[in-house]
């Protein structure tokens, strides 16, 4: 088995088919898209793939160690950056063949119209130990 991260891009990806920024999606679109995460996770549990996921709010704060004794150092949050992750989702799969199956899958998630989005997304493997060689 391979994890792998499904980063959400919200901005700052290629833009989807479906191009309508949520905020000017209806109570209804946002709720079926919502709905749609929430079936593909669930059928994922069933197949002991899904790891975890969550939506993410758009603020956020860099911080950085500045030394012993002193504070963290802050930088943010940037709501004015280009690019914006919307949420993730872990998924722990045989091999990457069916990684990018599933990412195709959850970039058809409606959108606007409760057509799908076609979101480009994110397909990150986990970094693993590399392979002991003994002699």
């Amino acid at each position: 088995m391979a994890k792998y991260l499904l980063l959400k891009h919200y901005r700052g990806a290629p833009a989807a088919v479906n191009d309508v920024p949520m905020e000017k999606w209806t109570p209804e679109e946002i709720s079926a898209h919502v709905q749609y995460m929430r079936d593909f996770a669930t059928r994922l549990e069933g197949t002991g793939e899904f790891v975890d996921g969550q939506a993410l709010a758009p603020g956020g704060t860099f911080v950085r160690y500045d030394g012993e004794g002193r504070p963290p150092v802050t930088d943010g949050p940037f709501a004015e950056t280009k690019d914006l992750i919307a949420g993730w989702m872990v998924i722990d799969v045989d091999d990457y063949e069916r990684a990018l199956e599933l990412a195709g899958e959850l970039s058809a998630a409606p959108g606007a119209g409760g057509e799908p989005i076609h979101e480009w997304l994110e397909l990150r493997p986990f970094l693993t130990e590399p392979p002991t060689v003994t002699e």
